[in-house]
């Protein structure tokens, strides 16, 4: 019995982490690539910017999307401010006076939540594509027609835009830069056999006749790409279409921003569970179970597989160098963990990163799981 917990309690994550992604890489060859469609007029474009309290970032998150190379005229900006009590909104209405013209619009809407944000923008918007970015990302020069390019391609609902860590920071920072690697070397993978499962909320972009209302308790990233998925169209990531962003460094701010993501994320999967039949939507359901579902559930196998190794110590030399690894790897977390303000080795680091981010999984969850949902946001505390 041991042993089956054990093998089974190993085999899952792994497959999550690494046999799914190179499962992708040998279906990749025999998938065609999609044809390069006719060129067709720039479309008009609505970006949308939800804001909390980001007077921080407003200002240079404008310049940047006012700097990107796509026409001014076939552009719409939308700030989104969810009822900021900083300077947010006074900040970017004063850049939309600056620039008459362009089209800049500016809500100060009453406290609600992200979705509700994002969905009064929806409303005003005008666009034929909807392009969602945070505040605190930035773009580089021709983000916005890399973004929109693959549109071109009718069977196209959604795009996902590619977004970077440019420096790994001095503390938790280098796991997020890594994990963005990861990710973005499996999103290229997904995209590449038409099984791309979503996007990063930093960047992406959606036909606006696929949107649909935003619940208050999902994660509107995935729920968002998701809408191309319920209407039978594909999503594909723009690797060339990069934003850069800031990772987390502090252990508190990883832990609560990664538990919320968890809790979301479940619960967007249980909104979209029609999504998941591998009957209906093959190689994407599995995309779905394996990249949103396994993966979340895999840190609270972790217990088990320890459990079930001490019991098997006597079974064999396999067992022990396991169990003896394990230890090692949860010791180097810890050190990590403690020695988090001096400028420790990026092992130390990087281990701390992970038990971080697969303790605060393991508690969303069993938020999840108890019921309790997120459904206001405050970017500033997982920062």
């Amino acid at each position: 019995m041991a042993e089956a917990i054990f093998w089974l309690c190993l085999s899952l994550p792994l497959f999550a982490y690494l046999g799914y992604p190179l499962l992708l890489a040998l279906c990749a060859p025999f998938r065609r690539p999609a044809p390069a469609g006719a060129p067709q007029p720039l479309p008009r474009v609505s970006v949308i910017v939800a804001a909390y309290n980001e007077e921080r970032n407003i200002e240079a998150k404008l310049r940047s999307l006012l700097d990107d190379d796509y026409p001014r005229e076939r552009r719409q900006i939308i700030v989104a401010s969810d009822g900021s009590s900083d300077a947010t909104v006074a900040l970017a209405r004063r850049i939309a006076q600056l620039r008459p013209w362009d089209d800049i619009r500016v809500l100060d809407l009453p406290r609600g939540g992200k979705a509700a944000a994002l969905n009064s923008a929806e409303a005003l918007a005008d666009g034929e594509i909807l392009v969602f970015s945070d505040a605190d990302t930035l773009w580089t020069g021709d983000t916005l027609r890399q973004l929109i390019a693959p549109f071109v391609d009718p069977r196209v609902g959604a795009t996902a835009g590619n977004v970077t860590i440019p420096a790994a920071g001095k503390a938790l920072a280098i796991g997020d830069r890594l994990y963005r690697a990861y990710e973005t070397w499996l999103r290229r993978l997904e995209s590449r056999t038409g099984c791309m499962a979503s996007a990063d909320g930093g960047l992406q972009a959606l036909r606006r006749e696929l949107f649909e209302t935003v619940p208050a308790d999902v994660t509107d990233d995935f729920f968002l790409t998701t809408c191309a998925s319920v209407a039978g169209r594909r999503i594909v990531f723009a690797e060339a279409a990069r934003v850069t962003d800031h990772g987390v460094e502090s252990a508190q701010g990883q832990f609560r921003r990664r538990r919320r993501i968890t809790v979301q994320g479940l619960q967007s999967l249980a909104r979209r569970r029609e999504l998941l039949d591998p009957g209906r939507h093959g190689l994407f359901a599995l995309a779905l179970i394996t990249h949103k579902l396994i993966r979340r559930l895999a840190p609270v196998l972790l217990v088990p597989l320890l459990l079930s190794n001490l019991w098997l110590w006597d079974e064999g030399a396999f067992y022990r160098i396991a169990l003896l690894a394990q230890l090692a790897a949860y010791g180097l977390a810890l050190i990590g963990l403690l020695g988090r303000h001096r400028r420790l080795p990026k092992p130390f680091r990087l281990a701390a990163y992970v038990l971080v981010t697969l303790s605060a999984m393991g508690a969303g969850v069993w938020q999840f799981l108890s019921g309790y949902r997120y459904r206001q946001w405050n970017p500033q505390q997982n920062r």
